[in-house]
């Protein structure tokens, strides 16, 4: 496939789409119900309709019965532990597998020509990207994923918090179903916004901006203190009146989700005629340039209306750097 139909690559062979990523019409115009069915579509396909997926196997198969829940154990925390590392193994490393490692479709539609392999660092263990981002994936992320995923389960068994019966309630269920993953990109830009404060950025958040290049092991490579931050988005479904398999869907998309902004390609090529969207531009540019895109896909445009918003257009990067500028100007003036 042809990725230069789509975008263009520059001297140091970086690719970058053509089109900008857009915040949603409704913001504009939302009486376009023309546009509404285009937007529901993508809205659930693939990707939330695949952590729906994802919540009913560990809603059915996966979870320990509720009565085991109303204890804290180590048990069926370890269980879930195991359940969500090879979760992630599987999904995480077969698209490592496949475009890093055998690298079957090249550099074709990825950002940053280079490989992490190909880019050995001090500030990695061994040196390598790749080892220091996976063993962190699995000591800090997938640890405190747990332990949120844990302290959520106990409170719902313990009916420590109310539990919507969806006979009783389908309709503010069904809402609070559809809001997901708005609770995600406003709880998102929040604490990421906080933790690049230069404190916190320092001992936190550098951890996991390491990776200039980001790729998918990368996603859940953060700070014990962030990646409880990141999946406590699930801790909004103890106060929203809520139900458990929302709130477990809520964090299967911070966890399984995460990789979206990771994977360095804007599309995955499946077949010679089939590509995935990654919706992975945004925050890439985050990881690039440090200070835009907080959020996600701008679903609710909180980085446009903070000031941080970068599409990758020569536009918003004169205004990244005339903010750049001015930082620097005040920064000298209290010298």
């Amino acid at each position: 496939m042809d990725d230069l139909q789509y975008g263009t690559r520059n001297k140091r062979g970086d690719w970058a789409p053509n089109t900008h990523p857009q915040i949603p019409f409704f913001w504009s115009k939302p009486l376009d119900l023309g546009k509404w069915v285009t937007f529901l579509v993508g809205y659930v396909w693939p990707w939330n309709a695949f952590h729906m997926a994802v919540t009913l196997i560990y809603w059915n198969y996966l979870l320990p019965d509720f009565e085991t829940m109303k204890t804290l154990s180590w048990g069926w925390a370890l269980w879930l532990y195991a359940v969500n590392g090879i979760g992630i193994f599987a999904m995480y490393g077969s698209i490592e597998f496949f475009y890093y490692w055998k690298r079957r479709q090249g550099t074709r539609f990825k950002y940053n020509s280079k490989f992490p392999s190909e880019q050995p660092s001090d500030v990695f263990w061994f040196k390598s990207q790749n080892i220091d981002n996976f063993l962190k994936s699995y000591v800090y992320g997938i640890v405190f994923w747990t332990l949120v995923e844990v302290l959520i389960l106990w409170s719902f068994a313990n009916h420590y918090v109310p539990w919507l019966d969806w006979s009783a309630h389908p309709v503010w269920l069904a809402v609070l179903l559809l809001a997901t993953p708005l609770i995600h990109e406003v709880h998102f830009f929040t604490i990421h916004r906080i933790i690049h404060i230069p404190i916190l950025y320092k001992w936190v958040h550098s951890l996991h901006h390491n990776s200039v290049n980001p790729s998918p092991w990368s996603s859940l490579s953060m700070h014990p203190v962030e990646t409880f931050l990141y999946h406590g988005v699930a801790f909004w479904h103890l106060v929203l009146f809520s139900n458990p398999l929302i709130a477990l869907f809520q964090l299967n998309m911070a966890g399984y989700g995460a990789i979206n902004g990771h994977i360095g390609f804007d599309k995955l090529e499946l077949n010679d005629e089939t590509t995935l969207d990654s919706h992975a531009y945004l925050h890439y540019l985050h990881h690039k340039y440090f200070e835009v895109n907080y959020g996600g896909d701008g679903l609710i445009p909180l980085d446009q209306w903070f000031g941080s918003w970068h599409d990758g257009s020569k536009e918003a990067q004169d205004r990244m750097e005339a903010r750049y500028a001015a930082k620097v100007a005040r920064l000298n003036a209290k010298q």
